[in-house]
């Protein structure tokens, strides 16, 4: 049975090492599809990273602003919490 065999194919150390490719490709828990899936939420994970880093700027932003003109933090209160004097009436219109 074995005397049919090319001879690259009783090579011990063909053998294995064929073994341990196909183990590493495909069976291992680092194989290429898991690779290929970490690499891509890698990707996405750093994208929504620099998204969070833009809102923190404009967060930190605004929140200078607001604390260093008063006239637009009452325009915020106004707007955001619907905050009023005592001697106004608030109409709030939603648009359908």
């Amino acid at each position: 049975m074995f005397k049919k065999l090319p001879p690259i194919l009783k090579n011990f150390y063909f053998v294995t090492g064929i073994c341990f490719f196909t183990w590493m490709m495909f069976l291992d828990s680092n194989d290429l599809i898991s690779r290929f899936k970490m690499t891509t939420k890698l990707g996405s994970l750093e994208n929504e990273k620099e998204f969070y880093l833009e809102k923190i700027n404009e967060v930190e932003k605004d929140r200078t602003e607001l604390m260093t003109n008063k006239e637009l933090l009452e325009k915020f209160a106004r707007e955001k919490y619907l905050m009023k004097k005592e001697t106004e009436d608030i109409f709030i219109i939603e648009e359908e």
